[in-house]
């Protein structure tokens, strides 16, 4: 009879170690916190002349940006703030004389850009692209102000030998895909 207790109280011992151990630990992802610093302030750029040959003459093309804090500020989806900015194009004949002079903000972009981007977006640049015939083509941007991001729209700003001025939304691989034109 002592046997017989001693091996059913190894056999609930055994049963007992063969039983699975209930894991109480929780695993939750980590969240990270984000650190909101002061408003963004994208790198003030005062553009130099840049000679470009169109129409069989020497132009000077000038681009400067800088962050205009008389701007509505933008917000990321963490709450970071961030200053938008004013970009000045100016086309410059080889006398010195004015062909084209305008400040832009990101309003004259808002007829191609998304929700998204005209309430967390800024105007990001102008450069110039390359002449096409009669036109001076620049590429234009709206995206997000932090430099590591890679969310922005790309369209082509193009002016004509008189002075007209066209916005074109460009897709990844550069079509164009809306026009709206609008005289200067």
């Amino acid at each position: 009879m002592k046997k017989i207790m001693i091996v059913a109280v190894a056999m609930m011992m055994i049963a007992g170690c063969a039983k699975k151990k209930e894991n109480r630990t929780i695993i939750a992802p980590k969240e990270e916190k984000v650190e909101i610093k002061g408003p963004i302030e994208m790198q003030t750029i005062e553009g130099e002349d840049m000679p470009v040959e169109w129409l069989d003459k020497t132009y000077l093309i000038v681009v400067d940006r800088w962050a205009d804090k008389t701007l509505p500020m933008v917000e990321d989806e963490n709450g970071q703030q961030a200053y938008d900015n004013r970009i000045r194009l100016r086309v410059k004949r080889q006398d010195g004389s004015v062909f084209f002079d305008r400040e832009f903000t990101k309003v004259d972009f808002r007829p191609y850009i998304d929700e998204v981007t005209k309430k967390r977006g800024v105007l990001l640049g102008i450069v110039f692209d390359r002449v096409d015939g009669d036109n001076l083509v620049f590429g234009a941007s709206v995206g997000s102000p932090d430099v590591l991001s890679d969310e922005y729209r790309p369209m082509a700003l193009t002016i004509s030998r008189m002075g007209n001025m066209s916005i074109k939304v460009v897709d990844d691989q550069g079509d164009r895909i809306v026009e709206e034109e609008e005289g200067v």
